[in-house]
């Protein structure tokens, strides 16, 4: 496939600076731009690139003013990230899409499988298990008995929902990530832990994406809910009736305990963790490896650290942590200094 500046920039919203038949067939950073690639610049620290680069079109922001002299045709944008979304995009929207059900796969006699479903080697779908038209299941994915999964979904290899799941239409589940799985339920005894049975479900609205290795677990009892637009990164931890609320994202390696409700466009960063029973409110960011001990009431906060408390107030505290170790050598001198004036053995 080729494009041209000119198409790019239609397609986008831009306007050319250059050559506009200048054409790309290929996608390529700007540090390592070659002919016939499309780049895209945002980020003042890569502004060498700019004249360096032998990309052949660039897309760049309207207000960017070059101080020197570019070789590759600009596509001026309002922001070069979502236009460069847009096109790759595009690109793979145009690939072709493989469709079949392979002679290995499994499909139970009472499985209901739509059309132009792919279905890989090995691939298994159970007992009353329906799959939406244009989904994908590839080697080793499995959807449990009675599960839905939605139109145009993409499961790749060893993705599972587990039995009686819902997944609604145009969700990814990356390899290894688990819809459904038991949630953490045990009851202390005097012989160990009796465990305490999952009868609830999980589900997945429209358009969740979940990385490789994350998990989301069924319900004790009713149902754990990932709302429309969630994305969920690698090695993420969703606990037992946890509801998630619509395009809020969870980082890497974020944990979220049992029964707690995360609002609306919340940003979840690398290694947080989220105490149970508890309620986030809508456009909360909370920084890497915070820990959310207590309800967040108040929408649009940022949080971090330990317990969790506004940012700017713990960037002062980490700022007095290294001071500490002397700040306790003066405390013990002056406790000293106080103890000699109440004995009265002044020198």
């Amino acid at each position: 496939m080729e494009f041209s500046a000119q198409q790019i920039a239609q397609f986008v919203g831009g306007t050319v600076e250059g050559n506009g038949e200048a054409c790309v067939n290929t996608f390529a950073k700007i540090e390592e731009g070659v002919e016939g690639a499309l780049s895209f610049y945002y980020d003042p620290k890569f502004e060498p690139y700019v004249y360096q680069t032998r990309s052949t079109v660039l897309l760049v922001p309207k207000s960017f003013q070059p101080a020197q002299p570019v070789q590759a045709t600009l596509v001026r944008v309002d922001d070069p990230r979502m236009a460069i979304g847009q096109l790759l995009n595009l690109y793979e929207s145009m690939k072709p899409k493989r469709t079949g059900i392979d002679p290995l796969a499994y499909v139970a006699p009472t499985a209901k499988v739509g059309k132009d479903v792919y279905l890989a080697p090995f691939a298994a779908v159970g007992d009353n298990a329906v799959i939406g038209d244009g989904t994908a299941l590839h080697p080793h994915a499995t959807v449990g008995a009675n599960a839905k999964v939605g139109k145009d979904c993409i499961l790749y290899a060893n993705a599972t929902v587990y039995h009686d799941c819902l997944v609604g239409d145009r969700c990814i589940l990356h390899a290894g990530a688990v819809v459904g799985a038991d949630g953490f339920g045990f009851a202390p005894n005097a012989d160990g832990y009796e465990k305490i049975p999952q009868i609830g479900i999980a589900i997945l609205e429209d358009d969740v994406e979940m990385g490789a290795n994350a998990c989301v677990d069924r319900a004790t009892m009713g149902a754990t809910i990932i709302h429309r637009g969630v994305k969920i990164d690698n090695l993420v931890q969703v606990g037992h009736n946890v509801e998630v609320g619509s395009h809020t994202v969870l980082c890497a390696q974020v944990g979220i305990a049992g029964s707690t409700k995360v609002g609306e466009w919340c940003t979840i960063t690398g290694q947080v963790g989220i105490a149970g029973h508890l309620t986030v409110a809508d456009h909360t960011t909370v920084g890497a490896h915070a820990g959310v001990a207590g309800k967040v009431r108040k929408p649009g906060q940022t949080l971090m650290g330990y317990p969790a408390i506004d940012s700017k107030v713990w960037s002062r505290s980490v700022a007095v942590f290294k001071t500490l170790p002397d700040m306790a050598k003066q405390l013990r001198e002056l406790q000293k200094e106080v103890e000699k004036l109440k004995s009265g053995k002044i020198e």
